[in-house]
């Protein structure tokens, strides 16, 4: 029957329940069929994307939810900076946002892989989306440490990367290199492949061609255009160590097509927050203790000044772990271990808003990301505004020590080093054309103080089984949780997963 039924696509397909491990969201039928007396109240401790896809999920069935979020919005890494926004970090730094109508960056997430089921609850949230430009051949690429006197398309470095390789290749295999590891008629194959892939002439020789790019571009006839000429040596194309960022694009993670929503990335904790229900999400509720007990879970927070107290039968935990561990519990020595066990990461980001889009009348140059080996790490071009009057490009997206030496600074001084090295790439209008600046770092964020997470040995070592299993009547949720941690999709099966155990657990 269920072959039957799998034929007639009312039931999934072997070749679809492969993909990913099914899901079952609650619902109110769940009680009636099971004999169970109904769903649950559930406090849940943070209002990111875990927090909220826990809320959402659970929901469905009816469950009484209550989300305490100690910011003044929802979302949590997933933040959209625009006009108006403030924010103050550790250091004391007060920044308030100055873009123009409709500009913005995304200061955490911004980019979302085709296959991740973010996608999929932007299908269901009735979040629009548009492409996101990971991958851009008339970016730049600038490798200053290698004496490189100006930047190098994309294109260009890519054409020569992989025609001289494909050379050195075809040749090897041509005097015989290769005859223990291929036959001859698989040598013919690769050095056909090679021929291709590399643009190599018959004689097996790189010596360039349109991949590299035009100075002047094809056009009406009488202008049949001019290559990019000056081809370098293989030593002097590897000494650049432009190489180095190609397989950047192999990543499952970071291939094209990528996306983004309408708008802004927050739109997304936007539609979670309209589908729980505004009225079910406490904001400026930061959480000071959870208790376990035999019936239920109390926990304590403070809201306005005022302490606070809700109880509830289960507890679900979707801060970032770093903050989980500096919250007072009974949930044991195990839970508390394996809390501190998961270490948080930097990085940070400024958006550079620019009184004009001189990147694409310039320099032709829509989306994408210019790499550098400065301390700004990645530059990025918007991908959304095209041929707009003004745009907000990521002026350095770093981490670790880089991320850490910008939060030091005061926002001014941010501004200042960033465009610096950004002159040094795309020239004066770097610096002539900027209108404002808004920097952002996570480790130095008030309730976050994390990037991202580095769990230690997986989420599936045996440290972290309290935190998988649940402990009590609480259960955890996090990205930090997951094989995809920094990544919404990673939040949101990690908030599945919790809500799976929980239900199943209220059913029984």
């Amino acid at each position: 029957m269920f072959a039957t039924m799998g034929a007639l696509g009312l039931a999934p397909t072997a070749q679809a329940a492969n993909r990913e491990p099914v899901f079952h969201a609650p619902r109110a039928s769940d009680f009636h069929l099971s004999g169970g007396k109904g769903a649950a109240k559930v406090v849940i401790v943070g209002g990111g994307i875990a927090g909220l896809a826990a809320a959402y999920e659970l929901g469905k069935a009816g469950y009484d939810c209550t989300v305490l979020e100690a910011r003044d919005r929802t979302g949590g890494r997933n933040f959209t900076v625009r006009g108006g926004d403030s924010t103050t970090d550790l250091y004391g730094n007060h920044q308030t946002a100055r873009f123009s109508e409709g500009q913005y960056m995304n200061a955490g997430p911004a980019r979302l892989p085709q296959w991740m089921v973010t996608l999929d609850y932007c299908r269901e949230l009735g979040v629009p989306l548009e492409v996101f430009t990971n991958t851009n051949a008339d970016a730049y690429l600038y490798n200053e440490s290698a004496g490189m006197k100006g930047p190098m398309r994309y294109r260009t470095a890519k054409a020569d990367m992989y025609g001289y390789v494909s050379e050195l290749l075809a040749k090897a295999t041509d005097k015989g290199a290769l005859d223990r590891q291929l036959n001859a008629a698989d040598q013919e194959r690769l050095v056909e492949f090679l021929k291709d892939f590399g643009a190599l002439g018959d004689k097996l020789d790189y010596t360039g061609g349109e991949r590299r790019g035009f100075t002047t571009v094809p056009a009406a006839a009488g202008t049949p255009g001019v290559e990019l000429g000056n081809v370098p040596s293989a030593s002097e194309i590897l000494s650049t160590g432009v190489g180095r960022y190609f397989s950047f694009e192999f990543g499952y993670d970071q291939a094209m097509l990528m996306f983004q929503p309408v708008g802004g990335m927050d739109q997304i904790p936007k539609a979670l927050t309209r589908a729980i229900g505004a009225h079910k999400i406490r904001t400026g509720a930061a959480v000071t203790r959870i208790t376990d007990k035999a019936q239920g879970v109390s926990v304590t927070y403070t809201q306005g000044g005022r302490t606070r107290q809700i109880e509830a039968d289960y507890c679900i935990g979707a801060l970032p772990p770093n903050i989980l561990a500096k919250i007072p519990h009974n949930l044991g020595a195990g839970v508390q271990t394996a809390l501190e066990a998961i270490k948080p990461q930097s990085a940070g980001k400024i958006g550079l808003e620019y009184a004009s889009r001189w990147w694409e009348l310039d320099h032709r140059i829509y989306g994408g990301i210019t790499e550098t080996d400065l301390d700004v790490t990645h530059i990025w071009h918007p991908s959304y505004g095209f041929h707009g009057e003004r745009g907000v490009m990521i002026g350095y997206y770093n981490y670790d020590t880089d991320a850490d030496s910008y939060a030091k600074l005061s926002p001014a001084d941010r501004e200042k080093r960033a465009v610096a090295a950004g002159v040094k790439i795309y020239g004066p209008k770097y610096r002539t054309e900027l209108a404002s600046s808004f920097s952002h770092h996570w480790r130095q964020t008030p309730h976050l103080e994390a990037a991202w997470h580095d769990t230690v040995g997986g989420p599936d070592a045996p440290v972290y089984k309290p935190l998988n299993e649940g402990t009590g009547r609480v259960y955890f949720a996090g990205d930090w949780l997951s094989y995809t941690d920094a990544w919404q999709h990673g939040a949101f099966t990690s908030a599945r997963k919790a809500v799976t155990a929980l239900h199943a657990r209220v059913l029984a």
